[in-house]
């Protein structure tokens, strides 16, 4: 029984969160998980304010005194374009630079990632729309406003769309994401279980 506050990025909502809440909820049927969608920087500074009991956050993280944060899973992050594009095989940081962009907003982990995958190749491009709900981002290449690099989500990416295409990015781009909480021996019983669920799941 008990009530865990879990903090999550859109992209890991939709892809690896149902699995980890239906094993969960097979396991644990008294634990009320209330999930909400945090950024990475607010999902730290939540947990050391304890206003926050878990956070599945982008990795690296500047220290939080008090705060541990482990490996969870690695995602590939790809090129999503809209079909009618003419694209090559392995999408490049000169090649993508020259495209209509849609990225995640300038205060996110995940901008900043691209912008250094970008940067390493010598390019500092800027986005026709900065936005952070993965889905959105989707739906917006698919209609052909622009490109985006974004984690492969293995649930819903692999289904066939017509109007998009996922291509591979030269040079290699990952996203990793870490379990955050604070030191075990302040935390409750029901928090406990849910992290003993999350490593279950654990990729990395």
């Amino acid at each position: 029984m008990g009530r865990v506050r879990l903090g999550t990025s859109t992209g890991v909502l939709v892809d690896l969160l149902p699995q980890v809440l239906e094993a969960l909820g097979e396991e644990h049927a008294g634990i009320d998980v209330e999930v909400s969608i945090r950024g990475s920087f607010e999902a730290m500074e939540r947990l050391a304010e304890g206003t926050l009991d878990i956070g599945l956050v982008a990795i690296p993280q500047p220290p939080v005194r008090g705060i541990v944060v482990t490996p969870w899973c690695e995602q590939p992050m790809m090129a999503f374009v809209p079909a009618r594009w003419k694209a090559p095989r392995r999408v490049t940081p000169a090649w993508l630079a020259a495209q209509p962009l849609i990225f995640n907003e300038a205060t996110t982990h995940m901008y900043r990632l691209t912008m250094e995958w970008f940067a390493a190749a010598g390019f500092a491009p800027r986005a026709r729309i900065e936005l952070n709900y993965d889905a959105a981002m989707r739906s917006l290449v698919a209609a052909g406003y622009g490109a985006a690099l974004l984690p492969l989500q293995q649930s819903t990416d692999t289904a066939r769309n017509d109007r998009m295409r996922i291509l591979p990015v030269t040079p290699k781009l990952t996203r990793r994401v870490g379990i955050a909480h604070r030191q075990p021996a302040m935390l409750d019983g029901a928090t406990l279980s849910v992290l003993k669920v999350l490593t279950m799941f654990r990729q990395t």
